[in-house]
């Protein structure tokens, strides 16, 4: 079901598309390609944070739902080189070029479309968009499993460019309050620590005896507010968290309230995201405080800037090949195996 949703800041229609079955119904928008909600249809339940008007996504900063590109994540001093020439980008954080710049795909107003279970976002980054080079052909789909959302983001481009994308949807499994109860395992031996600006410093470290050990279930609040000197300078988790393997594998789980979240893709690792940044001046359409550390995001990705480095695969799309990244958030009910 396509509906109106609002207008854009130039006077276009913006849509809210509805997708159901037996089990779930979601909402997703042609602006940014957002995750609007993601409901358990028997429990009642929303577990993602988003609005019921466009105007709120408009005018919010957190990019709550939302597709993220070209590029997730930061890219230190706003600039890269390909093949002997250097790009400048927006510096729309700081020094660095934060998800994309001023503009990037969350800011997007998409063409869209149903097709039986799915919901079909097409657009173009323009050459020169936000300083990458390419006219960047972008196809966004969600998908509606028998045990929850699939999304694939398809690119093709004129120029070689960049394009490591994510989404940035903020999860409580509770519907609200405090996620320090939610449970977490990271498939991941290894995480990315910060340098002052937010940026992944290019070291991965191991996570063995540090509040960054995820390999076994964890409360996210065990060690959430502890005095480790990363986990102070970002106000609790904001960290880029390698996965072995390639291909789609899973990455995450997350517990809370009788569910169980699994994420999955095919990207090299994922960022876990505690909402640090969140100030409750935004709520849901149900009086929902979208509060500090009342959200958490699993947000597939490459390594932050690595571009800039050498070790850690690039976010490199070459001319006319197509690059197809996927994420999956499946929702089930949580049993004692788990």
């Amino acid at each position: 079901m396509k509906q109106y949703f609002g207008k854009n800041r130039s006077n276009e229609d913006i849509h809210l598309f509805t997708l159901e079955n037996d089990r779930y119904q979601i909402q997703v928008t042609d602006y940014g390609a957002a995750l609007v909600s993601y409901r358990l249809k028997d429990r009642d339940i929303n577990i993602v944070a988003g609005f019921d008007n466009a105007d709120d996504y408009l005018s919010h900063t957190a990019h709550f739902g939302a597709m993220i590109g070209r590029v997730a994540n930061r890219i230190k001093n706003s600039k890269f080189t390909l093949d002997q020439t250097t790009y400048y980008l927006s510096a729309n954080k700081g020094s660095n070029s934060l998800h994309g710049g001023f503009n990037g795909f969350d800011k997007f107003l998409f063409q869209g479309h149903e097709q039986e279970n799915k919901v079909i976002f097409t657009g173009i980054s323009a050459d020169g968009d936000e300083g990458y080079p390419g006219n960047l052909k972008i196809t966004i789909t969600y998908e509606l499993l028998e045990n929850g959302i699939r999304i694939e983001c398809d690119g093709i481009s004129t120029q070689k460019t960049l394009f490591g994308i994510t989404n940035h949807s903020y999860f409580n499994l509770n519907g609200d309050g405090p996620i320090d109860s939610h449970i977490v395992s990271i498939h991941s031996s290894q995480y990315a620590p910060n340098d002052e600006t937010g940026t992944a410093n290019g070291k991965l470290l191991f996570v063995e005896n540090t509040p960054f050990d995820f390999r076994k279930d964890k409360e996210i609040g065990k060690d959430l507010h502890s005095l480790d000197e990363q986990l102070l300078l970002n106000g609790g988790y904001d960290h880029h968290f390698a996965i072995e393997g390639e291909g789609l594998r899973d990455m995450a789980k997350c517990k809370a309230n009788g569910l169980k979240l699994r994420v999955r893709s095919n990207l090299p690792g994922i960022h876990f995201y505690t909402g640090n940044f969140l100030k409750g001046d935004y709520c849901g359409p149900l009086g929902e405080v979208y509060d500090r550390h009342s959200r958490v995001c699993f947000e597939p990705e490459f390594y932050p800037n690595a571009v800039n480095y050498e070790d850690h695969k690039k976010p490199i799309l070459q001319p006319n090949v197509h690059d197809l990244q996927i994420i999956e958030y499946l929702l089930e009910e949580a049993d004692e195996a788990d």
